[in-house]
């Protein structure tokens, strides 16, 4: 049975990997994203590069906040506008925590590769 001083090392790498691999975004993924990004007609609230609602830009978000976070926004606006805070007008519906899982991770990759 190995003690416990040196199974910190293997714990501690373990989480390393668990909290970095989510980060890790594919091109393949983002453009798929990308596409789920305009079938949601996410543009009628959101921009990216100056093309949709300039009132609530997404440039950059993926270097704001985490994945984690973003994928949150989607599927839980909500809590998410009561966390922060939010007074924007009108708040983000709480429709999109209802699409296929492939699509929401394909479009949180796509935000979170907006740096």
């Amino acid at each position: 049975m190995r003690s416990a001083k040196k199974m910190l090392p293997i714990a501690l790498l373990s989480v390393a990997v668990w909290t970095v691999s989510p980060l890790v975004v594919s091109a393949q993924d983002a453009k798929k994203g990308e596409a789920v990004y305009g079938a949601q007609k996410c543009m009628t609230c959101h921009a990216i590069s100056g093309k949709g609602n300039k009132n609530n830009p997404l440039d950059g978000a993926g270097g704001k906040i985490s994945p984690a976070e973003i994928k949150e926004w989607i599927m839980n606006p909500t809590e998410m506008t009561a966390k922060i805070k939010s007074t924007k007008k009108p708040p983000m519906p709480n429709r999109y925590s209802k699409l296929p899982p492939a699509d929401i991770d394909s479009l949180v990759a796509y935000l979170a590769s907006l740096k």
